[in-house]
């Protein structure tokens, strides 16, 4: 059997740990419906009722927001920013892992749209520099941007994390599945229904609950 072992980049083939620093979120849909009034009062059994219209709005984003954290996949696109140390630079070629897990509907179209790798450079005072998009590719089979020929060598080195990337993860096609949307009128309703966070007597889920019909979609890391 052939040694291939020196064929492959140091750090390019794993993601176990994870090389990013941190990750924040940078931007997300606060005000777009999921789920319609018509579906809402529906379930609620307020037909002919608009009065609670903008109240009931509230709750669908507030569910929305729920499922997409629950699953961790969004409904709508949701926008990243993660930061790498100079550690991440160690290898040949250099390989930065994403934090969020890429959805692709076809391995042709993915999950992820890669919106810019930035670094702090050596300036004083320091410098923010946009790489150009043919410095990385994205390779969607490891969640993670490649550099081919590496980072420039004026990255600074004083900076506790000098590079940046910032990613739109597209929604995921299983948020159209009925399941995922039972589950969400489910949550609305409980929401409606209890609308302090106490209450006198202990409450019991009901079997085939909101976590019994999310569980199977959320998808699990290796």
């Amino acid at each position: 059997m052939a040694d291939t072992l020196g064929q492959i980049p140091f750090g390019g083939s794993t993601r176990n740990p994870f090389n990013y620093d941190k990750f924040e979120q940078i931007n997300r849909a606060l005000t777009t419906g999921w789920l319609t009034l018509e579906e809402i009062t529906q379930q609620l059994n307020l037909f002919g009722d608009e009065s609670q219209d903008s109240y009931l709005e509230g709750l669908e984003l507030a569910v929305r927001m729920h499922i997409e954290d629950y699953l961790g996949m969004p409904i709508f696109p949701v926008s990243y920013r993660s930061y790498y140390g100079l550690g991440s630079l160690y290898a040949n070629p250099v390989c930065l892992d994403l934090p969020e897990v890429s959805y692709k509907d076809s391995f042709n179209s993915g999950g992820v749209v890669i919106n810019s790798v930035k670094y702090y450079n050596n300036a004083n005072p320091v410098v923010i520099t946009t790489l150009s998009s043919s410095a990385y590719t994205y390779d969607l089979t490891g969640n993670k941007v490649i550099l081919p020929g590496g980072m420039p060598s004026d990255v600074n080195t004083i900076v506790t994390s000098p590079i940046v990337i910032e990613y739109t993860v597209n929604p995921n096609f299983v948020q159209a599945y009925p399941v995922i949307k039972q589950a969400a009128l489910l949550l609305l309703t409980h929401l409606y229904n209890n609308r302090s966070e106490t209450t006198l007597s202990k409450l019991q889920n009901i079997p085939y609950g909101v976590d019994a019909l999310l569980r199977p979609y959320k998808p699990l890391v290796m």
